[in-house]
């Protein structure tokens, strides 16, 4: 199953589940899901900006507001 052209948004809390993000991250993609992520910046403790930048291949915003 693809889904390319599907944009999503992945939203990432503060919490040790912000690791399992990062793979969810990459199973959407891997189906064809263009993913982009705002984390908030207790999530950023877990995993940090470029580490989302890296794997989704797209700049972070850090501002759920902008």
């Amino acid at each position: 199953m693809t889904l390319l052209g599907r944009e999503l948004i992945l939203g990432v809390g503060g919490g040790i589940s912000a690791y399992k993000s990062a793979d969810l991250l990459r199973r959407l993609q891997d189906i064809g899901f263009g993913v982009s992520v705002i984390p908030t910046r207790a999530s950023l403790n877990f995993v940090g900006s470029a580490t989302w930048e890296a794997l989704s291949g797209r700049s972070v915003n850090e501002n759920l507001w902008n």
